[in-house]
């Protein structure tokens, strides 16, 4: 199992990882729906289902087909300064 020490995100199962809010500032400034679904709590088919009805819970960002997720909304989602 991965798991988040004090140098921030690991590589590996997002699902698996222990998200500290370093952790996720550590991502920089977006990541991926899989990412911010582990994250937020939900599963990755969800995240999809979410995304593509404009329901994520933070707002989204579309390049191409693929979507963006910027951590500091998520951040602000969930309460952090």
């Amino acid at each position: 199992m991965s798991t988040t020490t004090s140098e921030g995100y690991k590589p590996g199962r997002v699902q698996d990882q222990v998200w500290t809010v370093d952790a996720v500032r550590d991502l920089g400034v977006t990541t991926d729906v899989e990412t911010a679904a582990a994250i937020l709590g939900i599963g990755r088919t969800k995240a999809y289902k979410l995304a593509k009805t404009n329901e994520f819970p933070v707002r989204l960002l579309r390049i191409g087909r693929r979507y963006l997720v910027p951590v500091p909304a998520i951040l602000k989602l969930l309460a952090v300064e």
